[in-house]
C-alpha cells in the first residue's frame, strides 16, 4: 500500500449526527411494553451506567454524510442515496478517495464493495485502515483489477511501526463486480483477521511474545481511494489501464463499525478487561472458532496465490519470525 495515497442489544450506540461533536456519543434506551415489568433494579442501573461511563462501544450504522470524508478527486468521489450509497470514479486525469472522521483502537469494521466491472487491468481499489507518522501501522485490502474474464487478485498487508512486507494474495470464489459483497477487518489486542461474507481468509496473531510487533497503540482511519497503478498491478505490470474504458467507477455501501473511538488521546473503550464487560463485545475477544479455522484453511488451500511466509526466495536468511507460528 503507498501510505501517502491513499452493539450491545440492549443499548445502541448510534454514530454522530453533523450537529454532535465527535467526543459525544448518543446513546438511546428502548424499554418495550414486553420488557416494562422485568425493569432493572437500581443496582442493575448503577451498574449499567458505571458500565456506560467506563466501557462505550460505538456501534455504527454508518452513514456516508456523517461518517465520511471525500479528500481527493475533485468531484470524483460522490456521496449518493441521502448517505447510504459512495462511488469513487477514475479517469485518466485522477482517481479519488474518502477517509473516515473517526480514529478507531480496536474494532470490528465491515463495508460492502461492488468493484469496477469489465477490463479493470491497471486499476487498484484500496480499503484499508491506516494510522499516521513515519512508524504507521496498517491493515490493507486491495483488490487489483484485470482483464474481463479474469479473476481480481485481492491483495492483503499487515505494517506495524512502518515495516510491511506480509502479503497475501487470493482469488474469491466469486465476481466481485456483479453484486456488493462484505469484506471486514476485526481488530482486538489478540488477531487481526480478514473477512470476506463472514468467511476469514487471512488472521495476524498478536505474537508480541516472541517479538514481532503488533498493532495496538495507534488509532487508525478508515480509507478507501481507486488510482491507476498499471506500472505494477496486473500481471507486474504488462498489462495497462486502457483508458477507453474509463470512468472506472468502485461502489461502497452498508459500513459499520462496532469499535473503540479515539478522540483527544482517549479511547471510547475501557481499558479494563473486554471479556468480563458483555457477551455483545465479544469481537474484543474473539478469535477464529474451530468451524471458522477450517473455512479459513479452506480459502488458504484454494484460493491463496501468494504467502510471504512460503517465500524464501525473498527471505534467504529466514522466514519471518511470525511464519514460523501460522
Amino acid at each position: 500500500m503507498h501510505h501517502n495515497l491513499h452493539q450491545p442489544n440492549i443499548i445502541s450506540l448510534l454514530s454522530q449526527p453533523s450537529s454532535v461533536p465527535h467526543s459525544s456519543i448518543i446513546i438511546t434506551i428502548t424499554i418495550t411494553k414486553e420488557n416494562l415489568s422485568m425493569a432493572p433494579s437500581s443496582s442493575t442501573l448503577k451498574l449499567l451506567l458505571t458500565f456506560l461511563a467506563s466501557y462505550a462501544l460505538v456501534a455504527y450504522a454508518g452513514s456516508f454524510n456523517q461518517d465520511f470524508d471525500i479528500t481527493w478527486g475533485d468531484g470524483r468521489g460522490k456521496i449518493l442515496n441521502n448517505g447510504g450509497l459512495l462511488t469513487l470514479s477514475l479517469d485518466r486525469a485522477s482517481g479519488s478517495g474518502f477517509q473516515s472522521r473517526n480514529e478507531f483502537l480496536f474494532g470490528k469494521i465491515d463495508m460492502q464493495l461492488k468493484l469496477v466491472p469489465g477490463n479493470s487491468a491497471g486499476t487498484v481499489t484500496a480499503y484499508y485502515l491506516s494510522s499516521k507518522g513515519s512508524t504507521w501501522d496498517e491493515i490493507d485490502f486491495e483488490f487489483l483489477g484485470n482483464l474481463s474474464g479474469d479473476p481480481y487478485i485481492i491483495h492483503t498487508n499487515i505494517f506495524t511501526q512502518g515495516k510491511g512486507n506480509r502479503e497475501q494474495q487470493f482469488y474469491l470464489w466469486f465476481d466481485p463486480t456483479a453484486n456488493f459483497h462484505t469484506y471486514s477487518v476485526l481488530w482486538n489486542p489478540q488477531v487481526i483477521i480478514f473477512s470476506v461474507d463472514g468467511t476469514p481468509i487471512r488472521e495476524f496473531k498478536n505474537l508480541e511474545s516472541i517479538g514481532v510487533p503488533f498493532p495496538k497503540n495507534q488509532a487508525m482511519r478508515i480509507y478507501s481511494s481507486l488510482w491507476n497503478a498499471d506500472d505494477w498491478a496486473t500481471r507486474g505490470g504488462l498489462v495497462k489501464t486502457d483508458w477507453t474504458q474509463a470512468p472506472f467507477t468502485a461502489s461502497y455501501r452498508n459500513f459499520n463499525a462496532n469499535a473503540c473511538v479515539w478522540s483527544s488521546g482517549v479511547s471510547s473503550c475501557s481499558s479494563s478487561s473486554p471479556s468480563s464487560a458483555s457477551t455483545s463485545n465479544a469481537w474484543l475477544s474473539q478469535e477464529l472458532d474451530s468451524t471458522s479455522q477450517d473455512r479459513l484453511k479452506w480459502v488458504q488451500k484454494n484460493y491463496m496465490i501468494y504467502n510471504y511466509c512460503t517465500d524464501t526466495k525473498r527471505f534467504p536468511q529466514g522466514l519471518p519470525l511470525e511464519c514460523t507460528k501460522s
